[in-house]
């Protein structure tokens, strides 16, 4: 019997997103494509049993989930500092840097470390993480560099970046994430959206005013758009003070820019459903899996070049050039209102974009993991 171990414990983050998808989804993957004689296990920080009965919710087939005494501050400050393991021998897998790097045998007991980079902003766009969080991924890299048999990365763009802030030599596998399958939309669609109170038109975008997202450049670009077109952002709860205040500087209308909080899948696939589109203005990305899900719904997308959503997207969505920073927000304006202006482009950016989303399947990048490991 072999079994592979899996830090979930970003699937219990206190603000869930994109990588909190990823590793349930991932893990989820791993379970159902494991080979005969195979099992996995999760491994997660102390939580409470609400949230032990999410992830047992969720993962049903897991085989057994570990539970660390220490919580998840603390468990991030050990591994940084290399102490304390995770119970068992062989291969563990780890859905972020937050894993026990450390000296082991994998030669003569077989055991492994493999460990997944999403990005990488701490070294590119610190300011946007805040410094405490750029430091633990920094040193969590320097460890990954010393003790990790194989890294994980999304896309080969992020493969690229490493190779200019780490000496992984030909330790670097790309396994690219897909679209949530969590995000369907419900029965009761419209009652969900009229309680959301969406608008009969509006732009989704996720995030806060973090540099690297350019949520302030979307913002600026409502200036140039028509005045019933609304902005709704998921993240930011709807007494952000900071948001209201920049809105304010810039001479918008408040009304014109809402903030829903933190939105269940089931809501979140309402807004996907009924936005006009999706616009993801990011300076710095690692792979993308919002705009992949956006896709997944047909919805048009309107996203920036940065290189992982130009190898992301491919010709799904509409591009929007970065460069030169001072004409950013009218780029954007301009790339939102050809689609909201012409439905024959935006027909095809639906087609287009659900025909996209199909070329990436968890289960695919599930059984790649296994290889990976199998191949160590």
């Amino acid at each position: 019997m072999t079994t592979l171990r899996v830090i979930i414990d970003e699937m219990l983050a206190p603000t869930p997103g994109s990588i909190a998808r990823y590793s349930e989804e991932m893990t989820r993957g791993l379970i159902a494509s494991a080979p005969n004689n195979c099992f996995v296990e999760g491994f997660v920080s102390a939580s409470t049993e609400p949230e032990y009965e999410l992830i047992a919710d969720r993962l049903p087939n897991l085989a057994k989930l570990h539970k660390s005494a220490l919580s998840r501050r603390e468990l991030r400050a050990s591994w940084q500092h290399g102490f304390t393991k995770v119970p068992g021998t062989g291969m563990l897998h780890a859905t972020s840097l937050l894993a026990p790097l450390r000296r082991h045998d994998r030669l003569n007991r077989g055991d492994q470390i493999v460990v997944t980079v999403h990005d990488t902003i701490a070294w590119t766009r610190p300011d946007s993480l805040g410094s405490r969080q750029a430091a633990w991924s920094r040193a969590m890299l320097k460890k990954a560099e010393k003790y990790a048999d194989a890294v994980v990365v999304p896309s080969h763009t992020v493969a690229e970046q490493l190779d200019g802030i780490a000496n992984f030599g030909d330790r670097v596998r790309v396994i690219s994430g897909a679209a949530s399958t969590s995000l369907r939309v419900p029965d009761n669609v419209e009652e969900r959206a009229a309680e959301l109170a969406l608008p009969e038109r509006f732009l989704l975008a996720i995030g806060g005013l973090e540099p690297h997202r350019a949520i302030d450049h979307l913002i600026r670009a409502l200036r140039d758009l028509d005045d019933d077109v609304i902005l709704l952002l998921v993240g930011p709860e709807p007494d952000d003070e900071t948001i209201a205040a920049f809105v304010a500087a810039e001479g918008i209308s408040p009304e014109r820019v809402r903030c829903l909080g933190t939105l269940s899948n089931e809501d979140l696939s309402v807004a996907f459903d009924h936005a006009a589109a999706f616009v993801y203005p990011n300076l710095d990305v690692g792979f993308g899996m919002p705009v992949l899900e956006a896709l997944s719904f047909g919805i048009p997308v309107v996203h920036s070049d940065a290189p992982a959503l130009l190898e992301l997207a491919a010709d799904a969505g509409v591009v929007v050039v970065r460069e030169p920073a001072e004409g950013y927000s009218e780029a954007l304006a301009e790339g939102i209102a050809r689609v909201l202006s012409d439905a024959v482009f935006a027909e095809r950016l639906f087609y287009a974009g659900q025909d996209r989303a199909r070329a990436f399947n968890w289960r695919m990048s599930a059984e790649k993991v296994w290889q990976l490991h199998a191949d160590l």
